[in-house]
């Protein structure tokens, strides 16, 4: 026998398949039939180069562990299956396989029922020769696979159309329409490009003129902690259009957390009111890191002294509201903890909240509007670590301008 068919037991360990190397499965109870298909592949040595082959008698044998060959040949005439019973089964057990049915009956409406069952091909033993054998397994091979990458292609694109539903939640369209108020953001899930990340933001302006803003952060990553984030910003919408008390709205949000939350999970959250008039406002502190005030005064970091503990963490605690007067003009910068939590390239040290407010500082005091400034921030925080920071961030800065446009 030529050394281009090559034998190997069903535990044989089977490397990754090449153009020139085939893996072959053969599910053949007869020894002279079996002894035909390895002359066959012997014969078409010129086109598959090398194929490693196996054999094995039952199916029951190819049913007890996973199938890693290229290409299945099954006989439909097996002591345990007989008919499409055995493909049907394999293709249960294995449905990426590739599947030739190889058989003694020449049935013509059989093999159109083998394709319909899922099998590439139905081949007859008695009409096929070593180069027929080949083309088919190769061409077998390949529409399987190209099978499989649609099948891929498939489910990323409705992967992507589910993240892109649960992104529009988690971005949405802030309701401010005081023109000397200016309100710009920017959300960059972490985890190397991922679509979705837990971080969530909203700003409502009120009737009376009253403005509502919020940023949080729910622990944890991936597509659960974005639906939640989901879910509490939205609810954080209708407590605040629904004109309940302030000092409900946080509790409100709590209860949703607790109701919606797969797991143990919590959320960090900074509420902002400022008043119609635009010279104080109210901050409100659940866990999260406190914003970035910059007035005629300077820039500061507000106080944390009415910190309280994230949602979920100790329900029913509750939280303090701490007021803060505001000059004529002013910038107020939000953002979650991805921002600051990243290490300094080349150190175990955090970058931590005072190396962040001094690059916020001037970034703000570059030139090109506020939009230019988050930019720039986020890109300073980016070379400061190294590389693309690994955390979920979001940030939102309220700008306040009498007599200008807001930008």
């Amino acid at each position: 026998m030529s050394n281009a068919v090559r034998h190997g037991g069903l535990d044989a360990p089977l490397r990754p398949s090449k153009l020139d190397r085939l893996h072959v499965l053969l599910v053949e109870d007869d020894d002279g039939d079996a002894l035909l298909v390895e002359e066959m592949l012997a014969d078409a040595a010129a086109s598959l180069e090398r194929v490693v082959l196996e054999r094995v008698t039952t199916l029951e044998q190819v049913l007890a562990r996973p199938v890693t060959a290229d290409c299945v040949l099954l006989d439909l005439q097996l002591p345990d299956a007989t008919g499409l019973t055995g493909l049907t089964r394999l293709r249960q057990h294995a449905p990426s396989a590739a599947v030739i049915v190889l058989t003694g009956r020449e049935d013509e409406a059989l093999g159109v029922s083998a394709v319909g069952a899922g099998a590439q091909d139905y081949l007859v033993k008695h009409l096929v020769d070593g180069q027929l054998l080949a083309r088919t397994l190769r061409y077998s091979w390949e529409r399987s696979r190209a099978e499989r990458v649609e099948q891929q292609l498939l489910q990323h694109q409705l992967l992507a159309r589910e993240n892109a539903r649960l992104e529009r939640g988690l971005l949405p369209t802030p309701l401010v329409t005081d023109p000397r108020l200016g309100l710009v953001v920017r959300y960059r899930p972490g985890r190397n490009g991922a679509l979705l990340g837990g971080d969530f933001y909203d700003a409502v302006e009120l009737p009376d003129g009253t403005l509502q803003l919020v940023i949080g952060d729910v622990c944890g990553h991936g597509p659960d902690e974005a639906a939640l984030g989901v879910a509490l910003r939205i609810a954080w919408r209708s407590v605040v259009l629904a004109g309940l008390p302030m000092a409900e709205t946080l509790a409100l949000v709590e209860k949703m957390l607790q109701h919606e939350a797969l797991g143990p999970l919590f959320a960090t959250v900074c509420m902002i009111t400022v008043a119609p008039d635009r010279r104080s406002l109210r901050m409100t502190l659940a866990g999260h890191p406190q914003p970035l005030l910059v007035d005629d005064v300077g820039g500061r970091l507000l106080s944390r002294e009415t910190l309280g503990p994230p949602l979920g963490v100790a329900p029913g605690t509750g939280w303090e509201e701490l007021t803060v007067p505001l000059g004529p003009r002013w910038s107020l910068l939000l953002y979650t903890d991805g921002l600051f939590e990243g290490r300094v390239e080349g150190s175990g040290e955090r970058v931590g909240l005072d190396r962040m407010a001094a690059a916020a500082l001037d970034s703000l005091n570059t030139e090109g509007g506020a939009a230019a400034a988050l930019d720039h921030l986020i890109s300073e925080m980016d070379v400061l670590h190294g590389g693309p920071l690994d955390d979920d961030v979001a940030l939102a800065l309220l700008t306040f301008a009498p007599g200008e446009p807001a930008r």
